[in-house]
């Protein structure tokens, strides 16, 4: 009879002292390595998150240090000895060489309310994938055809363009080939992978018949620094009455 009590008792003081210890949370690793990534490549991965103690875990919030990284849970709140994966996504996108990026986990842990958990990876440049190395622009098309245009017309027409290589862009002077073709750049400085506009207007007064205008670009690319647009229109002359 003794021991039965005894054993209750020794029951009920560990369900106590579990409550008292509250909440707890465990991670199998704070860590992961993706190693070495290809440009533009989207890698993922699963943490596991674990309550150790004696008390509901409540997971408050996850913070990511850049925009890049995206976080998911399925659940919040974990009874003692459950655990839950937390996928965490990385958009390599835009980057280059080593990356380290940081995950931050809340909880109602009052000994550790904050875990800090750290992913890790190599983004390769474009010479170490067999593509282009350093800065490239690349416009989505290097003519245009205004078509038939009345003299004395200011017609519209945007380029656009991307930085398809692995360091930053840099525009560093647009010309055009008469003063009645006006450029207003948008986006000088480009990362990897970012975009840019061009907008080019053709003033067609005082001109006539078939015409073209040429826009030259330079930039910091490497092999060939200099791009050149053109553009062209068939101007007809106003009949006076």
């Amino acid at each position: 009879m003794r021991s039965k009590l005894f054993y209750l008792l020794f029951i009920g003081a560990s369900l106590v002292f579990a409550q008292l210890q509250g909440p707890k949370i465990a991670v199998s690793s704070d860590t992961h390595d993706f190693g070495d990534i290809k440009p533009g490549e989207i890698v993922k991965h699963n943490f596991t998150i674990a309550n150790n103690g004696g008390d509901v875990l409540k997971i408050e919030n996850v913070i990511t240090s850049c925009g890049c990284t995206a976080t998911e849970l399925s659940k919040r709140e974990l009874k003692p000895g459950e655990s839950v994966p937390l996928g965490v996504e990385f958009n390599s996108t835009g980057r280059s060489g080593p990356q380290v990026k940081y995950i931050s986990v809340m909880t109602n842990d009052k000994t550790s309310p904050q875990v800090r958990l750290t992913i890790k990876g190599n983004i390769l440049s474009g010479a170490s994938q067999g593509g282009p190395a350093g800065p490239k622009i690349t416009f989505n098309s290097l003519q245009y055809d205004f078509g038939i245009v009345a003299e004395g017309k200011k017609v519209p027409y945007t380029f656009t363009y991307k930085n398809t290589g692995d360091e930053d862009l840099v525009i560093s002077d647009v010309r055009t080939s008469c003063g009645c073709t006006a450029a207003v750049v948008e986006g000088k400085n480009l990362k990897p992978g970012e975009s840019g506009r061009l907008q080019i207007e053709l003033d067609t007064s005082n001109r006539s018949g078939r015409m073209s205008r040429n826009i030259t670009v330079t930039t910091n690319e490497k092999s060939s620094p200099m791009k050149v647009l053109t553009i062209y229109a068939d101007v007809t002359k106003n009949e006076k009455k």
